[in-house]
């Protein structure tokens, strides 16, 4: 090779390599240029707080520390377990797969999708009808006892740590008993917070608390309930994605033995739980 044809190659890679960050910056601009470098991270930083803030409340609303007493209640597993229907950990995960996936935890998901773009639209109607559905859905005393007291206390707790003035207009709709999907879903609308991500840590919370009524009543060890919580995790996300799609028309389930279970947990003798 020449010694020129070597200088014009090098000068054309020079030149490449001069030019493609100034194209990589002209790809990446988006929307008006900020007017100054502070002003860019101050922006990045308003998103990413609006964004934590979201997760924060989720987090502190559906954790086992927020005081609506979920750890109090098995939806009649503690039947189940006093039966042998619920064993060990295999017979606890299908047990559950079965709950999540089409019975209680499902409908559960479907009110608080629906109760979410009611409160979110402003539709009185539509949220209270969801609002009494909910309601008249519950299959057994304890299990309408389960979601009602659940709902009175969260909605009264977020009321008074998180006050919202749409909050407080959609809560005097549903007056007296609401079901917790629904007193949920309504928060989670007044604050904001979009439903797919709302509705997917609402599911996790639920099938968590019922893993932990699970090891405390087999009993199982807590890295063995864990792995059962793992192992549902395809099914929580499935679960959650499919509730998004139905309508209140549609809607039902087919989880008989959970509501026998909790129907039967009434009269049971000795009782560690409410439901």
């Amino acid at each position: 090779m020449s010694i020129i044809r070597m200088r014009t190659r090098d000068k054309r890679r020079s030149q490449r390599g001069r030019s493609a960050p100034k194209l990589l910056r002209q790809n990446v601009r988006v929307g008006p240029r900020p007017a100054s470098k502070k002003a860019a991270v101050a922006a990045i930083a308003d998103t990413a707080e609006l964004h934590l803030a979201a997760l924060y409340r989720l987090m502190t609303w559906l954790s086992p520390a927020y005081p609506i007493g979920a750890f109090s209640y098995s939806s009649g597993i503690e039947w189940a377990v006093e039966h042998g229907d619920i064993h060990n950990a295999a017979t606890l995960q299908a047990w559950l797969s079965v709950v999540i996936g089409q019975g209680g935890c499902f409908c559960d998901c479907v009110f608080f999708v629906h109760a979410h773009r009611a409160a979110a639209a402003d539709d009185t109607i539509a949220l209270r009808r969801t609002a009494e559905l909910a309601l008249a859905m519950a299959p057994s005393k304890e299990r309408y006892l389960e979601t009602s007291a659940q709902g009175r206390a969260f909605l009264e707790t977020t009321r008074a740590a998180w006050p919202a003035p749409t909050l407080d207009r959609l809560a005097a709709l549903v007056d007296g008993d609401v079901a917790l999907p629904v007193a949920v879903g309504i928060a989670c609308a007044a604050h904001g917070i979009a439903v797919a991500p709302a509705l997917h840590c609402f599911l996790h919370a639920a099938a968590a608390n019922l893993v932990s009524a699970g090891v405390r009543l087999i009993p199982l060890g807590q890295s063995e309930g864990q792995r059962v919580l793992a192992a549902l995790e395809p099914l929580v996300a499935e679960t959650a994605a499919r509730a998004q799609t139905v309508a209140l028309d549609d809607l039902g389930g087919f989880a008989l033995r959970a509501d026998l279970a909790s129907m039967q947990h009434e009269t049971q003798y000795t009782r560690l739980f409410r439901s």
